[in-house]
């Protein structure tokens, strides 16, 4: 089974990574019960064999089955399954519900107080970020400048406290924003409305900046949803899902 790169469906087909189809094709395997709650999933040589991928995209997948709270790592022994739905994301020490809900009450009004208290530096770094995160193409990189990114704009607001508040989730941020990019191919999206962002605060205007934020999260949220709960297919066909 080669589940090599290939392109989903629709009007504006994506790219479907190699680690993308490994980790369909692992998930729905636990999801239909071909692996049960308990089971030791084959070795990471076996799964290498089988799926004819390398050993750095199966363990970007099983770290996202990880992630999703389908499986648990043992140090020696393996990687087991632990459930067989995804329920709540876990991104470092937070569930995903709960940093949602947390950047929804945070971000969204220090995006308007910093549309009123920015300073010609604040919007100077923002830009300069924000140019920097459209060129670039490697997703490491690019995940690391949009936690920049969002403690620029805490900063721009004026208040130590906002900033420290982004700090202290700042892993988290980190692990979603590669989650998403991964699997749900964010960056240019993202990058779009951090520009929404950005012109809001560059005009002064606390209502266009709360909406852009708000629409940034919304955006976050349903890339989420979609991945954590995709629409179901057909089984697949003897040989495996399609890539």
């Amino acid at each position: 089974m080669n589940l090599s790169d290939s392109q989903t469906g629709g009007p504006a087909p994506r790219r479907v990574s190699a680690m993308e189809a490994v980790l369909a094709h692992l998930r729905d395997a636990i999801e239909r019960g071909r692996y049960a709650i308990g089971d030791k999933l084959p070795s990471e040589a076996e799964l290498c064999r089988t799926l004819e991928v390398s050993r750095p995209v199966l363990r970007e997948a099983l770290r996202a089955l990880q992630t999703m709270g389908l499986t648990v790592s043992r140090t020696g022994k393996g990687t087991f399954v632990v459930a067989n739905t995804v329920e709540d994301p876990t991104f470092g020490d937070y569930a995903a519900s709960d940093l949602l809900e947390v950047r929804r009450h945070i971000e969204i009004p220090v995006a308007g107080y910093a549309a009123l208290r920015r300073t010609p530096e604040n919007l100077d770094h923002l830009a300069h970020l924000l140019d920097r995160m459209e060129r670039e193409t490697d997703t490491t990189a690019w995940v690391a400048m949009d936690t920049l990114f969002h403690l620029a704009v805490a900063e721009a607001a004026q208040n130590p406290v906002f900033r420290r508040v982004i700090e202290e989730i700042r892993d988290a941020l980190a692990r979603q924003s590669a989650f998403l990019n991964e699997l749900g191919g964010r960056r240019e999206q993202s990058n779009r409305e951090h520009r929404a962002i950005v012109e809001a605060l560059t005009d002064g205007s606390e209502h266009d900046a709360v909406e852009a934020m708000s629409h940034h999260l919304d955006r976050v949220e349903t890339t989420l949803t979609d991945i954590v709960r995709p629409q179901r297919t057909d089984p697949p066909t003897e040989g495996g899902p399609e890539a």
